[in-house]
């Protein structure tokens, strides 16, 4: 009697607590259920402007160094500080493509007046295009049309001209594009500039609820590698871009404006200034006399060379992560997502090659 009574309320307590435990893993789902439905609709509200925030919180984490330095030169002035740096950078992006839209439409206008006033006149036929092979006579008729009225010569291959020429509209389209991606973006990125430290601690706080204790570590990390590579890449870029501009100018090198948005455009993207330098070299040996095209070469070949000096200097600075696993994510983050890449590539793998160490040193411990 006495185990019968004792065993019957173990029975109801087992059931009660089960059906206790069946309610909470309800009330859960429940719960994850709504958050995930307002996840879900929050992140379908913020995806048309995923891609600018998300730019303008690099630009913030890049600049965010040159705007304190400021701040503290103007006395605090944080609004006046972040608005300067706002108006710098879209000074940066809109100039020199405003000077290329210019230099653009001045040279069409002087082609138009030339081709329609008949102000333009080309040189005798070279005789070596004439004796070649198979086009010789078709170049022949093509360039004695040209002679006679180039307004003729381009009506004749307008036919052929105009799939280029519509490739070079989208081209031009999305150029605008990208400028007007960047002016919104570094509008953003000013905004954020003055309520930054808090929101630096509040994504320190959220990644310590997801990978506790070194949450807040990961976002230094994050932060630092922006930071470097910013320096290390888009800083380099500028510097070898700025020099190769002066000099071009300096030695009076035609189409300087143009060659000199492609080298920093190269310089951005890691391929290097040298597609545009060494055929500008090759010109100046063919154009000039030896002394200046000597000069020009001694003083351009560093200019092509001083990447390979200063990026490793400056995007290594300060990280215990490789180098070879930086310049991996600013290559690979490059040709997977292009300029956003570069940025978040580096950000990625570091983080997850910091992430496997703790794992492995932890399974070594234990």
């Amino acid at each position: 009697m006495t185990d019968q009574s004792s065993s019957e309320p173990t029975a109801e307590g087992t059931a009660k607590r089960e059906t206790t435990l069946d309610a909470r893993v309800i009330d859960v789902a429940i719960r994850l259920g709504v958050l995930g439905l307002f996840a879900y609709f929050s992140l379908q509200l913020i995806a048309p402007f995923f891609l600018f925030l998300l730019w303008a919180v690099v630009l913030t984490v890049a600049l965010y160094p040159a705007y304190g330095w400021l701040a503290a030169r103007l006395g605090g002035r944080k609004v006046l500080s972040a608005i300067l740096i706002t108006l710098v950078c879209l000074a940066i992006v809109i100039g020199p493509v405003a000077v290329l839209v210019v230099s653009l439409v001045e040279t069409l206008q002087f082609w138009l007046h030339g081709i329609t006033g008949d102000g333009l006149k080309l040189p005798p036929l070279p005789q070596k295009l004439a004796e070649l092979p198979i086009v010789g006579d078709r170049v022949s008729e093509l360039w004695d049309l040209a002679s006679r009225s180039l307004e003729l010569f381009f009506e004749k291959i307008g036919p052929m001209v105009v799939p280029a020429g519509g490739r070079i509209l989208s081209m031009l389209a999305s150029l605008s594009g990208s400028v007007l991606f960047f002016i919104v973006s570094i509008i953003l990125a000013g905004c954020l500039f003055v309520p930054g430290p808090g929101l630096a601690q509040g994504a320190k706080r959220f990644a310590d609820r997801i990978i506790a204790p070194r949450g807040a570590e990961f976002v230094d990390l994050a932060g630092a590698t922006i930071r470097n590579v910013s320096r290390g890449v888009i800083g380099v870029a500028v510097i070898q871009g700025l020099l190769t501009g002066v000099l071009l100018i300096v030695f009076s090198v035609p189409l300087a404006g143009v060659l000199t948005f492609a080298a920093l455009i190269l310089c951005i993207i890691q391929i290097g200034p040298a597609l545009v330098i060494i055929p500008t070299i090759i010109w100046a040996w063919s154009a000039w006399d030896v002394a200046p095209a000597l000069a020009f070469t001694v003083l351009m070949v560093p200019v092509m060379l001083v990447d390979n000096v200063l990026r490793p200097i400056l995007m290594s600075r300060g990280l215990d992560v490789p180098m070879l696993i930086i310049l991996i994510g600013v290559l690979g983050g490059t040709i997977a997502h292009g300029l956003l890449g570069l940025f978040l590539g580096p950000v990625v793998l570091a983080v997850f090659y910091e992430l496997v160490i703790a794992w492995v040193k932890a399974g070594e411990d234990g």
